[in-house]
């Protein structure tokens, strides 16, 4: 079963995520870490993205398409994958699906989570972490015992610079403007579910459990 999971800052990609992984069997592919990870074995590609990041330039789409291509190919994305942070855009997209037809792993299903801004807002400026254990706590929807005080290790929990409104409409911009062209080119391959995702946990998710249900 091969997915990509979409939405916006706040939208719950994490928690969703989770919840596919134990319910499918599948590995949880995030570019970012897929990029640390070549940086810190210092494989070629690895070595190739250092040396950008180190002049304070975005690693290519050729470099993070390469490592891309070659993770679906190890054995634990034998049964599928679940791409979350990428494609990012309309060109990653198109390369993307060229390479994933190639290995003979396309893309079966596209979870769209939407939420509206005010709910993402409240998400957004409501979450705490905890610097020490990376615990995430919410003030109002899931508070620790101890206000600002972290339940799994007694740190002290604090908000990440970039969970402000501020930072939240900057996000939801270069969303718009570079993600939703990305969801547009898969809508044109009949293989996207938008999903409300302003409801309970439970409740997205067996949304997206219905979705994939309908996969061949």
């Amino acid at each position: 079963m091969n997915i990509l999971i979409m939405g916006p800052a706040g939208a719950g990609k994490g928690t969703m995520s989770d919840l596919i992984l134990k319910e499918y069997d599948i590995p949880h592919i995030s570019t970012g870490d897929m990029l640390r990870e070549n940086v810190r074995k210092g494989t070629d590609l690895g070595k190739e993205a250092q040396s950008y990041m180190e002049a304070g330039k975005l690693v290519p789409d050729s470099v993070i398409n390469g490592m891309v291509e070659k993770r679906l190919q190890e054995p634990d994305c034998q049964k599928g994958y679940l791409l979350d942070g990428f494609p990012r855009t309309l060109v990653q997209a198109q390369t993307f699906a060229e390479i994933a037809d190639k290995i003979g792993k396309p893309v079966e299903a596209v979870i769209a989570l939407e939420v509206d801004f005010e709910i993402l807002k409240e998400r957004i400026t409501g979450r705490r972490i905890c610097p020490k254990c990376g615990a995430i706590f919410h003030m109002k929807n899931h508070p620790p015992k101890v206000e600002g005080i972290c339940d799994e290790c007694g740190a002290e929990l604090s908000q990440r610079k970039d969970d402000t409104v501020e930072q939240l409409k900057v996000r939801m911009d270069e969303y718009e403007k570079s993600t939703k062209p990305v969801i547009d080119f898969y809508e044109g391959k009949g293989v996207v579910t938008h999903i409300d995702a302003a409801n309970k946990p439970a409740e997205v998710f067996e949304k997206i459990k219905e979705a994939l249900g309908k996969i061949d």
